[in-house]
C-alpha cells in the first residue's frame, strides 16, 4: 500500500522531547506524541530534512519553514512528521502535523 496522505495535528507528549537540538534552533522530536486519542511511540528516526521558503519582507534569505522527520512508529509503520516554525494564520493548539503514513 502506498504512503497514505493525513495531514493532521499531532500532540507531543512534552515529558518525551528530546531537548538536545533545541539549543541548534530545531525542534526537540518527542518519543510519544497523540493522535487521533492513542499514543504513539517513535523508535527509530529515520531521517530528517528541512523545507526553506524566502523571506517574507523583501530579503533574499531563505529561512526554514519546516522541519520533517522520517521516523519508525510501534503501531503506525513508518510515518513523516513535520515542525511548523511559525503557526498558521489563526491556528491554536500544536504547530506539529503527522504527513503521511506508510503502513507496509
Amino acid at each position: 500500500m502506498p504512503e497514505r496522505f493525513i495531514g493532521e495535528e499531532i500532540k507531543p507528549v512534552v515529558a518525551t522531547i528530546d531537548t538536545s537540538r533545541m539549543a541548534a534552533g530545531e525542534p526537540g522530536l518527542p518519543r510519544e506524541f497523540l493522535w487521533r486519542g492513542q499514543t504513539v511511540e517513535i523508535v527509530a528516526l529515520l531521517r530528517t530534512w528541512h523545507e526553506t521558503g524566502a523571506c517574507s519582507h523583501g530579503s533574499p534569505e531563505q529561512y526554514v519553514r519546516k522541519h520533517w522527520f522520517e521516523v519508525a512508529t510501534s503501531s503506525l509503520g513508518t510515518v513523516k512528521i513535520y515542525f511548523e516554525r511559525q503557526p498558521r494564520r489563526g491556528q491554536k493548539g500544536s504547530r506539529w502535523r503527522l504527513f503521511t503514513i506508510d503502513d507496509h
